[in-house]
Formats: C-alpha cells, structure tokens, sequence
C-alpha cells in the first residue's frame, strides 16, 4: 500500500525519485522520427513535474540544464488543467473585484 498522499510509487511502494522518473522517460521507445521523439519523454516529464508543483530549479537540475530559460521555455509545456485552474482563478479574482466596486 502506498503513503498517505502518493499517486505514483515505485514497485515497492515508496515515492519515485525524480531523477528515476526522467531515466524512465527515456526508456520509452523511439517512433520513428528518432531526432523528434527523443525530446518527447523528457518534454512530457518536465510537464508532469512541473505540473506536480516540482520547483523549476529542481526541474533545471534533474534536466541538466545550465540555464532555467531552457528548462522553462522549451521543455515544459502548461496541461490543459493547468490553463483550466489558471482561467478559474482569474475569474474569481475578477468577480471579487467588480464585487467591490
């Protein structure tokens, strides 16, 4: 049974540690567009980390980026939930203040 609190565990329960997760990723295998796709793991872990509230230093250095830029502008991508949550918290910042108004 997995700790109160984790969603994903390794096979003996306990939590993944990030650097695992990455090397993961780029286990999957290849389509054909090998340059292309060799990208996509690490592009669709740093979104899941990044998304999981992992601070982007912390994503810099499991990346092995030398610059926050890269890790930030080329390799994370905003989910679609993100965008949602992000829009929803405008709105109520918006109404509050009409409200006041």
């Amino acid at each position: 049974m997995a700790p109160a609190g984790l969603v994903f565990t390794t096979r003996s329960g306990r939590w993944i540690e990030p650097r695992n997760l990455n090397r993961s990723f780029s286990r999957l295998p290849a389509s054909a567009d090998s340059a292309r796709s060799a990208s996509i793991p690490r592009h669709g872990c740093a979104t899941l980390l990044t998304a999981a509230g992992l601070a982007p230093r912390g994503l810099m250095e499991i990346l092995g980026h030398s610059q926050i830029s890269m890790t930030m502008d080329v390799c994370t991508h905003v989910a679609q939930d993100t965008q949602r949550e992000a829009i929803s918290h405008m709105d109520r910042l918006l109404k509050r203040r009409i409200a006041r108004e």
